[in-house]
């Protein structure tokens, strides 16, 4: 009876850890995917997910404009083409900009046929909006299932999650995601950020814009240099 048991916690342990894996940011189970460099390094990533979003996204590139600052956004193929103008704002002030669905659906639960139509439907929005051809993908929630990234990789997409969660799309105030993002931050970090909510355009990221100015502040004063993901990856 005890060795049947055991074996029966183990598989409900590795099915629990399986599980587990398609939501982790950091885990490499279903692929690998950039989430970082060194932890001695002194550069960090600044990402943005869910854009384009009216006006926010526009609020952020002063902000970062302002520091002489480049980030990575990744995008939503629908509202790339309801707004092509802000994605070219991004493009043009030298950010760079990755796939990010078109949709935003959790791709663990995608079938291959509408994963690629999802792909190609954003690289085409993309493409189309004058901001080059994206070789970067973040998975909508994060979530990926064992097939994912292989279909991703065929794109010539390379996949990129994070280590540094700030939670910013619940967040009541800028000081809340600051201090998330004080806590995790240790140097070579890929930081999760939203411009946009993939629900609406329009949504508040206004606690997101204040806190981005914040953060930069503190880790520059620190000696930390911002850098894009394609620049991250370079190194």
């Amino acid at each position: 009876m005890l060795p049947a048991l055991s074996i029966g916690v183990v598989a409900a342990a590795a099915v629990s850890y399986a599980g587990l894996c398609t939501m982790w940011p950091t885990s490499q189970l279903y692929g690998a995917s950039v989430t970082g460099e060194a932890r001695s390094s002194k550069r960090l990533a600044l990402t943005y997910d869910d854009g384009p979003n009216d006006p926010y996204t526009g609020h952020l590139l002063e902000v970062l404009a302002r520091h002489d600052v480049k980030a990575t956004f990744f995008m939503i193929g629908n509202f790339v083409e309801q707004r092509p103008q802000i994605a070219r704002d991004v493009y043009n002030a030298g950010h760079a900009i990755g796939n990010h669905s078109y949709s935003h659906p959790n791709l663990i639960f995608v079938g291959e046929k509408e994963l690629r139509s999802q792909l190609e439907r954003t690289q085409k929005a993309i493409a189309d909006a004058g901001c080059g051809t994206p070789t970067l993908f973040r998975p909508p929630f994060g979530g990926r299932n064992p097939r994912t990234f292989g279909v991703v990789r065929e794109f010539g997409l390379t996949p990129i999650m994070w280590r540094v969660t700030c939670y910013d799309w619940s967040a009541t105030s800028s000081e809340s995601i600051v201090k998330k993002a004080n806590a995790q931050i240790k140097g070579g970090d890929v930081i999760l950020l939203h411009d946009g909510g993939h629900l609406a355009m329009g949504t508040d990221r206004s606690h997101t814009v204040k806190a981005t100015d914040e953060i930069i502040r503190r880790y520059k004063g620190e000696g930390y240099e911002f850098v894009t993901v394609p620049q991250m990856m370079s190194r």
